[in-house]
């Protein structure tokens, strides 16, 4: 095995990685949180958020994406990043019908959690109020576009995980939306409640019938603790 290592600088910081691995592989292990939507640490970079932006030496990247090299500049938490990521964020809530107050997933949706921590408290973009399609078809488990922001995890999920193709993509631009390997619905696929792929959704589009509101307010996810605070306090192996 390799034992080659680069070194580089997050925010002024150097960080030593394996040669392999990418930028946000290689922050999560120095404790450098880069924010995320539709990466998930043991699923294919999808690239389709482009939350995890950060520039290297001055050009705009996916750090999801994009391998570490020697010497090369990060930026990551800058405000200028930051502001861009609140506008993504930001246009995900006014594409979708999402109701925080009364979704069952509030507390530990990463979509509401990255609008904390960035500081969006409302939208300032018009709301699209779509129509969007709720498939309750499935003894078990339902899917609710209006809360999709189509990051891709349960088609990976479904595919890299479970070996199956439950979930795709169909249309494009705004009228892109998941879709199923089925014309009757959920109800006509191999899911189950326990795949992989229902576990991975960042909001509360996938979720698993008579579940809802079990744990309370207070020992949510994010209740007191910001997403990422996991990544920023682990203890770095030297």
């Amino acid at each position: 095995m390799s034992t080659n290592v680069v070194t580089f600088t997050i925010d002024g910081v150097e960080v030593k990685s394996a040669p392999d691995k990418t930028i946000i592989q290689a922050a999560d292990d120095a404790g450098i949180y880069i924010p995320r939507l539709c990466y998930l640490k043991d699923l294919p970079p999808g690239g389709h958020c482009r939350v995890c932006t950060v520039k290297v030496n001055g050009r705009p990247v996916n750090s999801c994406t994009y391998p570490v090299a020697e010497g090369i500049v990060v930026e990551n938490d800058t405000e200028e990043l930051n502001s861009f990521r609140r506008n993504i964020i930001e246009m995900l809530f006014v594409e979708g019908n999402h109701f925080c107050p009364s979704c069952e997933v509030a507390g530990k949706c990463e979509l509401q959690a990255l609008a904390y921590r960035l500081g969006l408290l409302t939208p300032q973009m018009p709301y699209l109020y779509a129509q969007k399609e709720l498939d309750a078809t499935h003894p078990d488990v339902y899917l609710d576009r209006n809360r999709c922001v189509l990051c891709g995890r349960c088609v990976r999920a479904s595919i890299h995980l479970d070996k199956k193709n439950v979930f795709g993509f169909e249309n494009r631009g705004i009228n892109m939306r998941i879709s199923v390997n089925s014309n009757d619905g959920l109800k006509d696929t191999d899911l189950t409640k326990d795949d992989k792929a229902m576990s991975v959704c960042p909001t509360g589009c996938l979720v698993v019938k008579r579940q809802g509101y079990l744990t309370p307010v207070g020992k949510r996810l994010y209740d007191k603790k910001p997403i990422g605070s996991e990544i920023e306090t682990k203890t770095v192996k030297s």
